[in-house]
């Protein structure tokens, strides 16, 4: 059975890519790889990050597609086993993955969300940013490291000091597990 997506062609779209082994901090050890694959992917495969925060174990972006394009599940399928070759063999991989010729680094299927309309938009990327404080990494958005906040601030969209209030985020919403 073939998972739906939605196929609106040049649309902007939320995603939560998750590692399999949530208690791992692969993706900011090995930030510079995902940054290398990530930029080859854009190149072969050109997409517009709008907003991205990459955590230990997951990361959260907001992407706008080429006018006439829909296929983010080949951009981000690259992504991920493009970034899988580059690590050693350490994770544990179940024999459903082994009969597959898969790697166990990422989970197989993704959150992704089309964003609807302007505040749908600003929502997505204010979840982004504050992702690292709720999560308990840092006290403030603008201490991670890996975030696109740094690009909003030094483009004055937003102030260093900004913050949300997580109270107005539904965390359903966002593709995230508690």
């Amino acid at each position: 059975m073939r998972y739906r997506r939605d196929d609106t062609k040049g649309g902007t779209w939320f995603f939560t890519v998750n590692l399999a082994e949530r208690d791992k901090n692969t993706l900011v050890d090995e930030i510079d790889t995902l940054r290398e694959v990530m930029g080859k992917v854009k190149q072969r495969h050109p997409f517009k990050i709008d907003a991205m925060v990459v955590l230990p174990d997951h990361i959260h972006a907001i992407w706008t597609l080429p006018v006439n394009d829909d296929d983010y599940p080949t951009r981000w399928g690259l992504i991920k086993s493009g970034f899988s070759r580059k690590m050693p063999k350490l994770e544990c991989i179940n024999k459903s993955r082994i009969k597959k010729g898969e790697r166990g680094i990422w989970q197989r299927r993704y959150w992704e969300h089309l964003i609807r309309d302007g505040q749908d938009y600003e929502r997505h990327i204010n979840y982004i940013h504050y992702n690292p404080v709720k999560h308990g990494y840092v006290k403030k958005p603008v201490d991670w490291p890996y975030s696109s906040i740094h690009k909003f601030i030094s483009e004055q969209i937003l102030d260093v000091g900004w913050t949300c209030n997580e109270e107005d985020m539904d965390i359903k919403e966002f593709g995230e597990c508690v």
